[in-house]
């Protein structure tokens, strides 16, 4: 579905940034951070005349024929676009945008019962926390607080972590991929919303199972680690969407960046804070990463440079690497420097998409699966408006 006003604005907001990055020759900044978001801001409102909101047709990504791929709520990727309208509305403070959001969200609501995923935190989280921190809601908080209940049933005290997928029971007894990461933020909170330690506690050990067990000696990470329940022990690690078991996916990577710089937020604890800095290094000086900074879909792909990028590797990334700078002092500048030239690729017409509701294009969901290969993806934007918003703020 297009749109000629969002076209035309998007055409216009390509030539601005071009005209600026020539006139001043610098990478973006906060004030180009800040002009982007209202840019974001005011075409979101734009999309939003075209997609009426509809329980069954939360957007998710696009079908290499350009048409739609729209979701119920028990999508694992629902809650990004009301989460990205929450976050376009604490920049822009656009009722349109807050009333989207309220819609969209409320969609969701019922997934806090779900114990069928470990995937609550990306869709309860990312929409009703989101929306809990724009507008203080009473009822967005006790909704993150039940899918945290929900969530740690998950929880296997033998292993340390919790359960991510049930799928292929018959050959992985009790896999985490190292995506679960992401999920631990909500738990985090829960217990600063509720006073109840447990939430935290189950989080700071999944996370220290996660650094003991899913990382190889230069800090790239397995993305799926299988346990016995009987033991705790590793069984085995295995790859579900990298090019192969030993492989670096590189949205795994972005995962567990972003994963343990937000668990040394919550805990403190330094060993969190030098694997995020262990992988932040990795990350940005692997010698098959593009010059833009926007890297294939797997660091180890065998036909470089002819490989898809992922858009959304880099923005969770970047997004991750704007709160590592606030702890890494040492390399602060070469954080945001970085991140920089990412938000200035993302800028340009090669990455912005015309496909409306979306921001952006070439993103990467699975090689292996044959699915949402070099097309837009509602979780890159999701993570690029917050990178902005991070950006906007340091």
């Amino acid at each position: 579905m297009r749109s000629l006003p969002i076209i035309l604005s998007l055409t216009v907001f390509i030539a601005s940034c071009s005209n600026r990055n020539e006139a001043s020759n610098q990478n973006i900044g906060k004030e180009t951070a800040s002009l982007t978001l209202d840019q974001l801001s005011s075409s979101m409102m734009l999309h939003l005349q075209n997609h009426i909101p509809d329980s069954l047709k939360i957007p998710r990504s696009v079908e290499a024929d350009g048409s739609l791929i729209l979701t119920p709520s028990q999508d694992w990727t629902s809650g990004f676009f009301p989460g990205t309208l929450w976050q376009l509305y604490s920049h822009s403070k656009k009722d349109l945008l807050k009333d989207a959001a309220e819609d969209w969200t409320a969609f969701i609501e019922k997934e806090k019962w779900d114990d069928h995923t470990h995937d609550l935190g990306f869709k309860l989280y990312c929409s009703f926390g989101k929306g809990y921190n724009a507008t203080d809601n009473e009822k967005y908080k006790d909704i993150v607080i039940q899918a945290s209940k929900t969530l740690i049933q998950r929880y296997n005290e033998t292993v340390g972590s919790i359960r991510s997928w049930d799928f292929n029971a018959d050959i992985w007894e009790f896999p985490v991929i190292i995506d679960n990461m992401m999920n631990l933020d909500m738990l985090f909170e829960t217990t600063r919303l509720t006073g109840d330690s447990t939430y935290h506690q189950i989080a700071y050990q999944h996370a220290t199972t996660t650094l003991n067990n899913h990382f190889r000696p230069d800090h790239s990470s397995y993305h799926v680690v299988v346990y016995d329940t009987l033991s705790g022990q590793v069984i085995k690690k295995v790859t579900h969407q990298g090019y192969n078991a030993e492989s670096a996916w590189t949205r795994g990577q972005a995962w567990g960046l972003y994963g343990f710089t937000m668990a040394y937020r919550w805990t403190k604890d330094v060993a969190f804070l030098e694997k995020a800095k262990s992988i932040a290094q990795y990350f940005i000086n692997h010698p098959n990463l593009p010059n833009d900074n926007i890297p294939y879909w797997d660091f180890d792909a065998p036909n470089i440079p002819n490989e898809p990028r992922d858009v959304s590797a880099a923005t969770v990334a970047a997004s991750a690497l704007l709160e590592l700078a606030s702890y890494d002092l040492d390399n602060n500048a070469t954080y945001i420097e970085w991140v920089d030239q990412v938000l200035e690729s993302l800028s340009s017409e090669k990455y912005i998409t015309t496909i409306s509701p979306f921001l952006l294009d070439h993103s990467t969901g699975s090689i292996p699966g044959q699915f949402e290969i070099d097309v837009p993806i509602v979780y890159a934007d999701y993570y690029y408006v917050e990178a902005l918003i991070r950006r906007k703020n340091i």
